[in-house]
């Protein structure tokens, strides 16, 4: 005798595939597939990329600020910190006015590394087959949920 309902005596708000949960999650761990082959090539995780990201656009933020930039806690930026630095892409400095804050700087090397890293976003808008647009507005829409989310 088979114990389980037909998929119609569900309730359709506890099937996997009605989850936003589940869909942001899957495609967050196929997105992070698809950057893995183009980040191996920098010497890059998708996470030190992420970081790289933010000190491209804005270099020499303190640890909290980059923190906050990227919705990450100390705990967890530093150690990436730690390996960026010790691949000579950063330097970490104690802020001379405020020795509580650290300050994150690009090295030479880390500013070069922006220039390879421009051949990312085209293989990823390659891949993803998506109208600029689309793209655009499904990044704003995602952006919104966080902020609904993080409230």
């Amino acid at each position: 005798m088979n114990s389980k309902a037909p998929p119609t005596a569900l309730n359709p708000a506890l099937l996997l595939d009605n989850q936003l949960c589940f869909a942001l999650y899957s495609t967050s761990l196929a997105m992070t597939k698809l950057y893995q082959p183009l980040l191996k090539a920098l010497g890059l995780t998708y996470p030190q990329y992420l970081v790289m990201l933010v000190l491209w656009e804005q270099d020499g933020l303190s640890v909290s600020e980059l923190g906050e930039r990227l919705f990450l806690d100390s705990g967890t930026l530093t150690p990436l910190l730690k390996r960026l630095q010790l691949a000579g892409l950063l330097e970490r400095r104690r802020n001379a006015a405020d020795e509580r804050r650290v300050q994150v700087m690009l090295s030479a090397a880390g500013r070069g590394l922006r220039e390879r890293a421009a051949a990312v976003p085209p293989c990823v808008l390659k891949a993803v087959d998506c109208p600029v647009p689309e793209l655009i507005a499904l990044t704003r829409q995602m952006q919104q949920l966080r902020s609904k989310l993080r409230h």
